[in-house]
């Protein structure tokens, strides 16, 4: 079977970032998709600014 779509040569698709925010005990922090992870923080509101910074960053639009 033929693909329909034409070959291209030296492009790579970038991984979407998708950032997640977890709790563990009192802490919080986010993951992404990416392999991007921040530090274990006590604020919530500190996590997500430093997961929106991160989809900044990288010119992926906050969720």
């Amino acid at each position: 079977m033929h693909s329909e779509l034409p070959a291209v040569t030296g492009a790579v698709r970038m991984s979407e970032h998708r950032v997640v925010i977890s709790e563990r005990g009192s802490f919080c922090f986010a993951t992404c998709t990416c392999g991007w992870f921040s530090p274990a923080r006590r604020s919530r509101d500190l996590a997500r600014r430093e997961a929106e910074d991160h989809l900044a960053d990288n010119g992926a639009a906050p969720a």
